[in-house]
């Protein structure tokens, strides 16, 4: 089977902290678990977690390990499916490297944060971009006060920031992942009703 041509990755390294300064965020327990679910709910066959920290790269190597394996694996089956599709790795240049053995084409990165910038792409283009071609994308999301001014530099693509109605714009990485992954992978209104009766006529089936 294919493999998806959407992938995440959560960046903790290079990103800003609050004094603009360049850090290693540290690893987030909850983000590794929900952007998982999300990723996963949404049809995506990698999640990349990206930290040049070795110790943090363990840290997340067994948060995985104790809900796919043993006790955890099958007290919670649906976390582990989840869990499966992340890959740890210490730089970006690794995640793509590694999702690019999917595809013939090169990998695009696509970015965004909180702050809108000349030139973004609109989510809805890039979800047109992802229905019509094989071409793979690999979205990065920026932890503590975002992704470096050269990861933007460097990109293919930036996208948008997600909007809200109110002047507050300080969502947590793992809403503002969910919400990008229902927008650029979500069903169409249009699909709702064929997607429901497929889901009756599996149950059906069973």
């Amino acid at each position: 089977m294919a493999c998806n041509n959407l992938a995440l990755a959560l960046v903790h390294y290079p990103v800003y902290n609050k004094h603009h300064e360049v850090i290693t965020s540290a690893l987030t327990n909850l983000d590794q678990h929900d952007i998982a679910r999300s990723s996963k709910t949404f049809g995506l066959d990698r999640f990349y977690i990206v930290t040049p920290s070795e110790e943090q790269r363990k840290l997340a190597e067994r948060i995985c390990g104790h809900w796919q394996q043993g006790w955890g694996a099958g007290y919670n089956p649906d976390r582990k499916h989840a869990l499966d599709i992340i890959r740890v790795v210490p730089t970006v240049a690794t995640a793509v490297t590694d999702f690019q053995r999917e595809f013939s084409k090169p990998v695009k990165i696509a970015v965004t944060g909180a702050v809108r910038r000349l030139g973004s792409t609109a989510l809805l283009t890039l979800r047109s971009f992802l229905r019509e071609t094989d071409q793979p994308y690999l979205l990065l999301l920026g932890t503590g006060w975002g992704l470096t001014d050269e990861c933007f530099s460097k990109a293919d693509l930036i996208l948008e920031p997600i909007a809200g109605n109110s002047t507050y714009n300080h969502l947590s990485v793992r809403s503002a992942a969910a919400i990008m992954l229902d927008r650029l992978k979500g069903i169409d209104h249009e699909e709702i009703k064929t997607h429901k009766m497929s889901i009756i006529q599996e149950e059906g089936n069973q």
